[in-house]
């Protein structure tokens, strides 16, 4: 019952849009396909790239749970739910009160045209599958910010024919990506209770990746600590 409600509130606020709002999230439908994935969507109405999903109605009960699904073909998980445990287990105990469902999300054909890496929708973290040869591929050039990202975690961009690029990941580099930043914002959006705006929301996720995710992490592998330069000496 919840989950129908859910559906008709997101359908009937889609569809209360104005039109200069309709076009402004057509334009960055169409940049989501351009670029190809994106990072810390957010399960709210105003919210773009966010893909249907499961409803898990929050109970209250302690403790969290995890639901896999089959990442399917030409896809694959890239954390396991015991290194997703152990991660969170690394951070102060009042984060994780809220969070009742970590679900390991199936690739489908509607949600490769708006492709992402997580999303946190209602107390339930979800996490999405990258190709299985760990190599993403874009047509277009990736925006700063983007390319300092995967860098920071240990991404290797390279150009992919005459106007495309591809995104190489190792597995260890993926696994630190989704551990200690797409993970972390995710929770950050779960504990955001404040922003309202999804800009506002985004920031403050930003913010929270970079304080308990990638800073964090580097306590527990200072050998991190040499990528912080890729940011300053990235070149346009």
């Amino acid at each position: 019952m919840m989950a129908k409600k859910q559906q008709q509130s997101w359908k009937q606020k889609a569809h209360s849009r104005s039109p200069a709002a309709v076009a402004n999230l057509r334009s960055k439908h169409r940049a989501a396909r351009a670029f190809s994935r994106h990072r810390g969507a957010h399960g709210t109405a105003q919210a773009p790239f966010v893909p249907p999903e499961d409803w898990y109605e929050p109970e209250g009960t302690p403790g969290y749970r995890f639901v896999e699904q089959t990442p399917g073909a030409g896809y694959r998980h890239v954390v396991t739910p015991e290194e997703v445990r152990n991660r969170l287990a690394q951070l102060p105990e009042s984060f994780t009160v809220s969070l009742e469902v970590v679900q390991f999300s199936k690739m489908t054909r509607k949600k490769r045209n708006y492709p992402c890496y997580g999303m946190q929708w209602g107390s339930t973290i979800y996490l999405y599958p990258i190709e299985t040869d760990l190599v993403e591929h874009f047509s277009s050039k990736p925006k700063p910010q983007q390319w300092n990202e995967a860098r920071m975690y240990g991404g290797q961009w390279e150009r992919d024919g005459a106007c495309g690029w591809k995104l190489v990941w190792s597995l260890a580099a993926v696994k630190d990506y989704y551990l200690n930043n797409i993970l972390i914002h995710e929770l950050g959006h779960l504990l955001d209770e404040r922003n309202t705006s999804y800009e506002d929301r985004e920031r403050y996720a930003e913010w929270f990746a970079v304080r308990y995710g990638y800073q964090m992490s580097q306590r527990f592998d200072p050998q991190r600590r040499s990528r912080k330069t890729v940011r300053r000496h990235h070149k346009r």
